[in-house]
């Protein structure tokens, strides 16, 4: 009986970080997924519109029934941040970061994805929503924390080091040619489009936690900035591919597994989740699990997507996991120093007593006085 209350106490103080890790390897499913459809020709333009509807569809049942209780009312000033929520998050964000995977890679993209963090952290101290007390080891081991990974990052990113050998990798037919070669002609545009992904990424952390103030209902909101930025989508989709019509048909391959896998996974379960998780640890917490993705993407697109493996992406990937527990270890430091008060200096006041014997009588208010332990009439 002991083993269970330990094991149930540790779910309850780890569940944060079990829900975000699970986040991590579903999303970096969506990057393998992805990156496979892109290679066989899907625009990621239409992807980006059909994932977001799907989202929609699969969300808002449950929105409308589990929060209609607690769901605030509409306004123009809510209704005003949901839009810019989603034109950070699903035209910045979605459109580039898929648009710069096309033209590089799917590790290499989950790589520069990891400078969100370094991102989110300064906009949160903008937005004030994180601590700067640069004297308290907590907040010293944030900003090392992600000064390391973004370090580990540009390391990945810059430095290729000699190419590593695993069993069945060789090089992968539907790939771009441009694929793991810095000198590619789309690399750098393909880089600055990821980097501007990022700064959409990381903008959609803090507007989301602004938000969920106002309208404190996870599943709502996600519901909400899924739609909105499925018709932002769609109006950017027409434009870029009105010359393409073609575009729009549903196949049953994988461009459609992509479309479902991402909307359900990655949009619907991902956007919910991270909302509640940033509503009680900040969006700093969240973001700083982002690297764990990049060792996940990097690892399976070697082996199923048969991307080359360099060095440096391994040496980075180690520099950018020693930042993140920093920026983990900071975080709970932080946590453990900002304690409730104790309940023996509280003051408990009761509510009035009446009997059926006073009812003509002023009621009686007990007070204790915790500092001499007696009541006070």
């Amino acid at each position: 009986m002991e083993c269970c209350k330990k094991v149930h106490e540790w779910f309850c103080n780890a569940k944060s970080y079990l829900i975000i890790l699970s986040l991590q390897f579903g999303s970096a499913g969506m990057y393998l997924i992805t990156m496979d459809a892109l290679n066989k020709g899907m625009s990621h333009y239409v992807f980006v519109v059909y994932r977001n509807v799907i989202a929609t569809v699969v969300l808002a049942p449950f929105a409308f029934f589990l929060e209609r209780k607690v769901r605030p009312k509409m306004t123009v000033r809510i209704f005003s941040e949901i839009m810019a929520v989603a034109f950070v998050e699903i035209i910045l964000d979605q459109c580039f970061t898929f648009l710069g995977m096309k033209y590089t890679s799917a590790s290499f993209a989950s790589a520069v994805m990891n400078s969100v963090p370094s991102i989110t952290f300064v906009l949160a101290i903008i937005f004030r929503l994180e601590r700067m007390k640069i004297k308290e080891v907590g907040c010293l081991a944030k900003v090392m924390g992600t000064a390391v990974t973004l370090g580990g990052a540009f390391l990945m990113a810059l430095y290729k080091g000699p190419i590593v050998e695993f069993s069945g990798s060789g090089s992968h037919v539907g790939q771009p040619e441009n694929v793991n070669d810095p000198s590619g002609n789309h690399w750098l545009i393909g880089a600055l489009f990821l980097l501007i992904g990022c700064a959409g990424f990381s903008a959609f952390y803090i507007l989301q936690a602004i938000t969920l103030r106002k309208y404190p209902a996870e599943m709502s909101l996600a519901t909400w900035v899924c739609f909105v930025g499925a018709l932002q989508s769609t109006a950017v989709t027409i434009f870029m591919e009105r010359n393409t019509p073609h575009v729009w048909a549903i196949s049953l391959d994988s461009s459609l597994v992509a479309y479902a896998y991402s909307g359900i996974v990655t949009s619907a379960i991902q956007f919910y989740v991270q909302g509640m998780v940033i509503k009680t640890t900040g969006p700093v917490f969240v973001t700083a699990f982002n690297p764990l993705r990049m060792i996940i993407v990097t690892a399976l697109a070697c082996l199923v997507l048969k991307e080359k493996l360099h060095l440096g992406s391994i040496i980075g990937g180690v520099v950018v996991v020693i930042g993140l527990y920093l920026v983990v270890w900071g975080k709970s430091k932080e946590q453990k120093n900002v304690m409730p008060a104790s309940p023996e200096k509280a003051t408990v006041q009761r509510l009035p007593i009446t009997s059926h014997e006073n009812l003509n009588k002023a009621p009686l208010v007990i007070v204790e006085d915790n500092k001499n332990g007696e009541p006070q009439h």
